[in-house]
This record gives C-alpha cells, structure tokens and sequence, in this order.
C-alpha cells in the first residue's frame, strides 16, 4: 500500500479503524441507545473483568480507564494524522491485547466474530506506510 494510488485507501483505513474503536467507546458511555453491547459504564467494566480475570480488581477497573482513553486517543491522532506511525501502532497492541484478552478469557471464536485481529492487523499495516496523505504529519513535514 504505498505510492499515489494508496492515498485514499489509506484514509479509508486510518477513519475505519478510528470510527470502529470510538464506537466502542459510545457504546460504554450508553450513546448508541438500544443498538449498545455495554449500555453503560458499569457493564464495561463487568465486561472488562471478565476479560482480565488475572488481574486483581482494582488492576482491572484501571485497565478498563486506560483502555477507553487509549481508545479515544489513538483514534483522534489517527483522523487527524497526527503522529499518525505511533498511533496506529498503539491501536495495533492495544486490539491485539484486546484479542488475546478475548480469546483466553472467552474463546478464540469471540475476537473472530469482532474482527478484532483483522483490526489490529490493520493498524499495523498503516505503521508501515511511509507517508501519511490528508494528515498534520504531511502539513508539517520538514522538506
């Protein structure tokens, strides 16, 4: 996926990955109404101590903090194309902890049926792209 004719591949890919991992975060916060997984807060973290059952409690509540934050972080620099390398690795390992969080805890059929490691595997094929097209990291390249 390199050169002129990636260009709006590549931006479909950065707003795919950016608007699948925002919506998980509404869904936590109750925004997508009837259509939720979650609903609500206290259902993510249910959910998310099911996922980190190795973890003591207070570990899991802070990965279920730290996950969100990161959900809402990468993908915003992933929009905007801001250190766009970096953010799109970071949404990698975070999907692809996710995905082994899934598959030890519930099974390896739960990350497939998410496609969460074809979305992990997404976001490191855009760490390995060169240039970065419709992103900050273009506007403020050195020439």
């Amino acid at each position: 996926m390199t050169g002129k004719d990636s260009i709006f591949p590549q931006l479909f890919l950065r707003l795919a990955i950016s608007m699948t991992m925002l919506s998980a975060v509404a869904d936590r916060f109750g925004l997508w109404g009837d259509n939720s997984a979650w609903g609500n807060w206290e259902n993510f973290e249910k959910y998310t101590q099911q996922l980190t059952f190795f973890l003591p409690e207070m570990l899991s509540t802070f990965s279920a903090y730290a996950a969100t934050f990161f959900e809402i972080l990468f993908p915003l620099m992933l929009i905007l194309g801001f250190k766009t390398k970096i953010a799109a690795y970071g949404s990698g390992f975070l999907l692809l902890v996710f995905a082994l969080s899934m598959a030890i805890a519930l099974g390896i059929k739960a990350p497939l049926d998410y496609s969460v490691w074809v979305g992990s595997a997404a976001a490191f094929l855009l760490a390995t792209q060169k240039e970065f097209y419709f992103s900050l990291d273009t506007l403020t390249k050195k020439s």
